[in-house]
């Protein structure tokens, strides 16, 4: 619970909307980077979250809640894709 409340705070620091969740993910999105382009750029660097081309979770990414090292790896690699 420690590490996705974490995940949350700094992704609302990177400007994105995180759905609120009590599971082992999280659902966000960013409102001028579209998933699909983030999953991509994410898929490249070797960063893993999960994108869905459905209605209504399209502009969404789904991030499993990982390790704190893993978390940290994930927000300095969106980092870096935003700037």
């Amino acid at each position: 619970m420690h590490t996705r409340d974490s995940l949350t705070r700094h992704l609302g620091k990177m400007g994105f909307e995180v759905l609120p969740s009590a599971a082992n993910f999280v659902f966000a999105r960013h409102p001028i980077h579209t998933a699909s382009d983030l999953y991509l750029e994410l898929k490249k660097q070797g960063v893993l979250v999960r994108y869905f081309n459905k209605p209504r979770i399209d502009n969404y990414l789904r991030i499993t809640v990982g390790t704190d090292a893993e978390i940290s790896i994930l927000c300095k690699r969106l980092q870096q894709i935003l700037s």
